[in-house]
């Protein structure tokens, strides 16, 4: 990760910008970044950056079809992670043991920046799509 990058991280960890504005100064720097040498070997697919959840429903119990289109800017992700090393131990202790009391088993101490880097890699080869005659459900990267 470059510097720039880091700093925007860190002043959206200090609150002092929003994740709305991290993200359009991290796209600048990605306009702003040269492009690929001659000859480098070209990425195979772009980094994704959101993760995208359309749902479109013919419930006969409705006023007529639905339409849910959810566009999460997987930036708030690693923000979040990030925001976590601001949470004082003994919350933390809390915080995992209710997370445990529902079924959910995250140790939030063992949670590395990382680690988050590692699932939105594979996210990129995420694709769901869900068809029944009500409705049409799809979950992917972009």
């Amino acid at each position: 990760m470059n510097e720039q990058r880091r700093q925007i991280l860190q002043l959206l960890a200090e609150g002092r910008i929003t994740a709305d504005e991290a993200d359009s100064l991290i796209d600048a720097l990605e306009r702003d970044q040269p492009k690929a040498p001659p000859g480098a070997a070209p990425r195979s697919k772009s980094r994704p950056r959101y993760l995208r959840v359309v749902v479109n429903s013919l419930d006969e119990f409705d006023d007529g079809p639905s339409r849910i289109n959810v566009r999460v800017p997987l930036q708030l992700l690693r923000a979040g992670v990030r925001l976590t090393t601001l949470i004082p131990p003994q919350a933390l202790a809390k915080v995992n043991t209710e997370l445990g009391r529902v079924g959910v088993p995250i140790d939030l101490n063992e949670l590395k920046p990382q680690h988050v880097e590692d699932l939105i890699d594979q996210l990129g080869d995420v694709d769901v799509d869900i068809d029944d005659p009500s409705a049409t459900v799809r979950v992917y990267c972009e």
